[in-house]
């Protein structure tokens, strides 16, 4: 495993709620991103809750979760160690309930 990989694979085993993101929490920048932070707090995640990661300060972990991941787009989150999605999926996750039951908060 790559000094990267190894990286990655370090925070989602260590961070409950992990969201690789382009920008921050309180500043995503790019539409994805945000969306897929403004669906965590709609679960009633407090933003202090989730670690994210900002691929656009570390080109290494912006290509190398892709790889991690099998996934070819950013946002991705995980949580508990498992990867559940980009955006679009949180979203069905969400409307269906299925997300908030993952996080353990109210449907």
């Amino acid at each position: 495993m790559s000094n990267t990989q190894q990286r990655i694979d370090d925070l989602v085993k260590h961070n409950d709620i992990l969201l690789f993101m382009k920008g921050t929490a309180s500043f995503p920048q790019c539409g994805f991103s945000g969306r897929a932070v403004q669906i965590l707090k709609a679960c009633g995640v407090d933003p202090k809750a989730i670690t994210t990661v900002n691929v656009l300060e570390d080109a290494d972990i912006r290509a190398g979760i892709k790889d991690y991941s099998n996934w070819p787009t950013i946002p991705q989150l995980y949580l508990k160690g498992e990867f559940i999605g980009g955006s679009d999926i949180m979203m069905e996750m969400y409307e269906s309930g299925e997300l908030q039951a993952l996080l353990g908060s109210p449907a």
